[in-house]
């Protein structure tokens, strides 16, 4: 197999993407830093490996990891080892972890954020239309991020005054553009910060996830500290940037597609339906890191060998066509079915996307409603992804408002 570099500055992740598919079910790659990994590409090859339980999370099954070959200041080392979660363990000890987060993550947790949302959007929607009218206004920065951060920390129980500290040190930990010298400290720092969160609600519980987890117990079995602290580090982590990412790239695709965009004004195609065909066509996650094969496995007419490591490449395999047929490239809201596996497949399928789907289901139709006349101010293609490999990020998204409904005309 030729090995494909996976660019770490993301210049072009839909070239990328393609030339993945285009080298089969299973590719080599290279990630930033030299590390070599393999990429599967395709949805039902995907499916199968992520239900399969030869693919393990154990770090100590990849054989760089044994032979020393994987140093500490990697950049992207704690999307690889970031301690004991239901991130990084198989089996019974995954389930006894999912069983105690789901206890505290419930359905009717997550509901009871829907007022809280609404409320958050209206504050977000306010800032908007006070900015002067006119000038280009950056939708990631004023809107998108704020967002899904406000939300993730009321029902995580962090403090607003911890925000900005979060965000420097979840660019640092997410970017493959971190100097090694400051991914160690950068490490730290992130273990002391939700540390701290975690003691406080310990001493002082709140109606929070947070909280709860620290009370969470099966039989008597109790989360530790390390596996709490873990565990919220991976929920906040996932639980903004994703959404992040989604209500960015639905904006994108409707700025993209007008003959859409009207036809979801005009109520004749549904925001579930937009939403879902965001998340394949345009995935917030591009490729995840990194599970390890205990044994040679087929993958299509390939084969992924034992002791090797194996990411998802989500950004691939949400175009397949041998999934969505000839039409997989393109930006489709009424597509049916649309059987995408963007949050996961299998045991370590995203807790949290009935979180995401509700924010970006509050959220979008709220802001259109507003600002029916939102448009991108600069052309598509000047716009540019952050140097993260594993997230389909933007730096910006800079938009046109146009006239509130209500003004003007």
């Amino acid at each position: 197999m030729t090995r494909i570099a996976l660019d770490p500055f993301v210049t072009d992740l839909d070239g990328e993407s393609a030339a993945l598919r285009a080298a089969g079910p299973l590719a080599e790659v290279e990630l930033p830093g030299g590390v070599h990994v393999y990429a599967v590409t395709r949805h039902a090859e995907a499916r199968a490996l992520l239900t399969d339980s030869r693919v393990v999370k154990d770090i100590n099954v990849w054989n760089a990891w044994q032979r020393g070959e994987i140093p500490m200041d990697w950049p992207l080392i704690g999307l690889a080892n970031p301690g004991r979660s239901m991130l990084t363990v198989d089996g019974a000890d995954h389930r006894r972890l999912r069983t105690l987060v789901a206890q505290a993550l419930t359905v009717k947790r997550v509901e009871r954020l829907r007022a809280g949302i609404e409320a958050l959007t209206n504050a977000s929607l306010e800032k908007l239309a006070a900015l002067p009218a006119g000038a280009p206004v950056d939708l990631k920065a004023e809107f998108a991020y704020p967002l899904p951060m406000n939300v993730i920390s009321e029902l995580m129980g962090v403090d607003a005054a911890d925000h900005p500290r979060l965000k420097e040190l979840f660019e640092k930990f997410f970017s493959t553009q971190t100097p090694p010298e400051e991914v160690p400290q950068m490490m730290a720092d992130l273990g002391t910060l939700f540390t701290k969160i975690v003691d406080s609600k310990r001493a002082n519980p709140g109606d929070d996830l947070t909280s709860a987890l620290i009370a969470a117990s099966e039989d008597g079995d109790h989360l530790s500290d390390e596996e709490i602290v873990n565990t919220l580090q991976l929920i906040i982590a996932a639980g903004h940037e994703t959404t992040i990412s989604l209500i960015v790239n639905v904006v994108e695709a409707l700025a993209t597609h007008p003959e859409q965009r009207k036809k979801v004004l005009n109520g004749e195609i549904g925001w579930d339906g937009v939403i879902e065909e965001t998340l394949r066509w345009n995935t917030p996650t591009s490729h995840v890191l990194i599970r390890f094969a205990t044994e040679d496995i087929e993958v299509g007419d390939k084969i992924l060998p034992k002791g090797e490591g194996v990411i998802v490449s989500f950004g691939a395999l949400g175009r397949d066509e041998e999934q969505y047929g000839p039409t997989a490239g393109e930006f489709d809201a009424t597509r049916t079915p649309n059987r995408h596996i963007a949050f996961g497949h299998g045991p370590h399928i995203c807790p949290g996307a009935a979180l995401s789907r509700l924010e970006a289901g509050i959220a979008l139709p709220a802001l259109y409603e507003r600002f029916p006349e939102l448009d991108l101010a600069v052309p598509a293609s000047e716009l540019r992804n952050k140097p993260i490999v594993t997230q389909n990020d933007l730096h910006e998204l800079p938009v046109e408002l146009g006239c509130p409904f209500g003004h003007g005309n």
